[in-house]
């Protein structure tokens, strides 16, 4: 019984400074982030990026129109063997 109420004694001062320094880390980094989310370098590179990956997205959509036309007989061999699909 001496052993278990220790063991909890200690589980509970553990917990009580554990989430005091966690709590404290999570607002610092929290701050951190905030502060680089505003600055002008970080938004434009993520306008950047954002572009970049809107203009990828647009190019793979032209790209699977154009493939059944650039593939010979692949609309055909579609029409006569659809995909089968199975309920999952």
């Amino acid at each position: 019984m001496k052993t278990r109420m220790m063991f909890m004694a200690g589980a509970a001062i553990g917990y009580v400074l554990g989430t005091k320094a966690g709590r404290e880390r999570y607002e610092q980094i929290k701050r951190l982030s905030q502060q680089m989310s505003e600055n002008p370098n970080v938004q434009e590179a993520a306008g950047k990026i954002r572009a970049k990956g809107e203009d990828l997205a647009g190019k793979a959509g032209q790209m699977r129109e154009r493939v059944p036309q650039q593939v010979p007989g692949r609309r055909k061999a579609e029409e006569e063997h659809p995909p089968q699909v199975y309920p999952g």
